[in-house]
């Protein structure tokens, strides 16, 4: 019976075994046919060739070509065939391994074309067989030297990547020196070198055991591998240790040791100019190809870009830095009771001069004034404001002004340069002998006070504009916060450079602050150092800081007696009251026989401020302790307007109140403050009455 029914079998495309074209054996090929029905398989004379069988040997059997192939190579030939007979494809291609007498492994390609029914069977695969063993071989060679370039593009792609991050010296050389970095260059050590002042320091030698002390400083004449290439600006290649032995004999006995076979030493050109040397130790090589030294000297180049870039960077920063601390105090007062420790750290990137500084300025009246300060901006001009800035502050603090006042003339200094820099600044007036601490902020970070036992906390209180910014909104007002620093207590100021983090709150630089604060040593200096080694490596060191720590010695007095009484407008109790506490103070400080005098003295200038001002007027009063005791007293108001003392005529109802003050105080005088003023006078008391 016919399994094929009619019209199901196609026409057969050839008699089978189809003959061999005499063309395919011409160029190497053989041919097979293979009927699916009856499973002849059968092969030419070059087919069985590829084979390495006879044809008196081959039974037309496909297993018998089977057992010329390693057993994963047949399955893979078999699932490839099998899949393209049931996705309906007409042709398929491979390349597969076969198994020749002498066991050396074959390459075959073979291309087959599928002959199907009407329904689409397969029935007949006609196709070419072929030695492709040398084909394949270079192929091998051809992908093993593109994967070879692609290597060598990766290694100049990933070192100049490295180095694009590479801002200073250090990190240049941090880059070659480290295992990864010599892991790209395919070396086992490594050996920078620059040229400063006609002779070659070694900056940087990979791998443990390379590094040679005695030749950290060579002249650029001697006869080393490294200054010859620099001397002469070509690249040295050397192949064999015998080489390098007999070449370069004073070297060689440091070289043996770390097992060199080869070495080659580039040149470091930038704009025309050796700036340096590269070098570069193998093991277990013998050869440099034409393309892996213009590799290296491709990177030599890009190596050497970089290594200028950063040595100007350095050179520039080391400059930018000078500058800035010449601009800052060489030296600080000396302050009786109280240690000052200051400290300023420029970023660690970026070479511009930063705006920060700190000071201490003598005060009249034992006093002194300490201040922290930032000007927008990180360049040249950031830091010229600062200069003038520093210097004006200085000025008129130095005249004996109030912290409100300093402050506000500083804004009005700055608002009439010829800048659109404003400035952030912390300013406190220290009262030597009692540990009074008047505090004026301008748009700056609030300080922090570490009490005796440790405990840290931030000084709350009202802040200003900042400088410039308040002279050119016309609000020149500077809240003034008192504190009294006790014995062994310190007050921190610092820019925010201390504190900020990239992406972080400034609430937690400032708990973070507070925390190494109540951690920290007790000795003011070294505190101060630790606060920026810790506070550096947690903000990264992307920002100038600078702080300052004022310390009260222990045994110090304690702190002075005060009182704080605001007299409001048009309330005769306000007045009436402020007598009455005036009375009560001064009794209970032990300084009875002054209080007629001192109440008196309020009155009057109480008086003046509600009579001759919009606004109330602020009373203080304090025992000022050390030195001569005094009783001193203050009356500020927001009038600009200065009293004056007059000589009225027998007849006049007015007119006598400065008069009296300057017959009753010792001393007198009026503090400019803001756009107000502060009136004040003290009175002399016996000793013994400040205990």
């Amino acid at each position: 019976m016919d399994e094929h029914p009619a019209g199901s079998r196609p026409d057969p495309p050839a008699p089978w075994p189809a003959g061999p074209d005499a063309s395919l054996a011409l160029n190497r090929m053989g041919s097979f046919d293979w009927d699916l029905d009856t499973g002849l398989l059968h092969l030419d004379p070059v087919a069985l060739g590829i084979y390495d069988l006879a044809p008196e040997e081959y039974r037309s059997d496909p297993l018998q070509l089977g057992e010329r192939m390693p057993p994963e190579e047949r399955a893979a030939v078999d699932a490839h065939v099998s899949r393209a007979m049931k996705d309906g494809s007409s042709t398929y291609g491979y390349y597969f391994r076969v198994l020749p007498r002498d066991g050396a492994d074959r390459w075959v390609h073979t291309q087959g074309h599928i002959h199907r029914d009407a329904l689409g069977r397969p029935r007949r695969v006609i196709g070419i067989l072929r030695d492709a063993t040398d084909e394949l071989a270079q192929a091998a060679d051809r992908l093993a030297l593109e994967r070879e370039r692609a290597r060598r593009a990766e290694v100049v792609q990933g070192t100049a990547a490295a180095l694009a991050h590479a801002v200073t010296v250090q990190d240049v050389t941090a880059v070659l020196s480290d295992p990864h970095g010599l892991g790209r260059l395919g070396a086992a050590s490594l050996v920078l070198g620059v040229v400063e002042n006609g002779r070659v320091r070694v900056l940087a030698e990979g791998r443990e055991g390379s590094n040679v002390p005695e030749l950290e400083w060579t002249r650029v004449e001697d006869d080393f591998p490294l200054s010859e290439v620099i001397r002469t600006r070509n690249p040295l290649f050397l192949t064999s240790a015998e080489e390098f032995a007999a070449r370069y004999p004073r070297l060689w006995p440091y070289i043996r040791p770390l097992g060199a076979t080869a070495a080659a030493y580039l040149p470091l050109v930038a704009q025309g100019r050796p700036i340096g040397g590269l070098g570069l130790l193998y093991h277990g090589k013998d050869a440099f190809p034409a393309e892996e030294r213009d590799l290296l000297l491709a990177l030599s180049s890009g190596i050497a870009q970089s290594l200028q870039r950063a040595m100007l960077f350095d050179q520039e920063h080391d400059l930018a830095k000078s500058l800035q601390t010449a601009m800052l105090p060489r030296s600080l007062p000396e302050v009786g009771g109280f240690t000052v420790a200051a400290r300023y750290r420029s970023a660690r990137t970026g070479r511009d001069i930063g705006g920060d500084w700190y000071d201490a300025v003598p005060l009249p009246g034992g006093r002194v004034g300490v201040m922290v300060g930032d000007v927008q901006g990180h360049d040249t001009h950031a830091a010229a404001v600062m200069g003038q800035l520093r210097i004006a502050l200085r000025a008129y603090a130095a005249e004996g002004h109030s912290p409100a006042t300093v402050m506000a003339r500083a804004s009005v200094f700055l608002c009439e340069l010829d800048t659109d820099r404003f400035a952030t600044c912390v300013y406190a007036d220290v009262e030597a002998a009692t540990g009074t601490v008047r505090l004026v902020r301008a748009g700056h970070l609030a300080p922090m006070l570490r009490h005796a036992d440790g405990w840290c906390r931030q000084v709350p209180g009202p802040v200003g504009l900042p400088l410039g910014l308040s002279a050119q909104f016309g609000d020149l007002e500077y809240p003034v916060t008192c504190v009294e620093l006790a014995a062994g207590e310190t007050l921190l100021l610092c820019s925010d450079g201390l504190v900020e983090r990239p992406g972080a709150d400034l609430d937690e630089g400032m708990a973070l602050l507070g925390r190494s604060v109540h951690e920290g040593p007790r000795d003011p200096e070294e505190l101060a150092d630790r606060l920026c080694e810790v506070m550096a490596e947690q903000t990264g060191g992307e920002d100038d800081m600078a702080l300052l720590l004022l310390t009260r010695l222990e045994g110090a007095a304690g702190p002075a007696r005060l009182l704080h009484q605001y007299v409001a407008p048009a309330d005769p109790q306000a007045l009436v009251a402020a007598r009455h506490l005036i009375r009560e103070a001064v009794h209970s400080w032990g300084v009875p026989e002054r209080s007629d005098e001192v109440e008196l003295v309020a009155d009057e200038l109480v008086t003046n401020a509600l009579r001759h001002t919009d606004g109330g007027a602020l009373l203080s009063l304090r025992l000022l302790a050390g030195g001569r005791p005094r009783l001193r007293i203050e009356v500020q108001d927001r009038s600009s307007a200065l009293p004056r003392r007059t000589e009225p005529g027998w007849e006049s109802t007015s007119g006598r109140g400065m008069l009296l003050v300057d017959r009753v105080a010792d001393v007198w005088g009026v503090d400019p403050r803001g756009a107000g003023k502060c009136v004040w006078g003290e009175f002399l008391v016996a000793r013994g009455t400040e205990g």
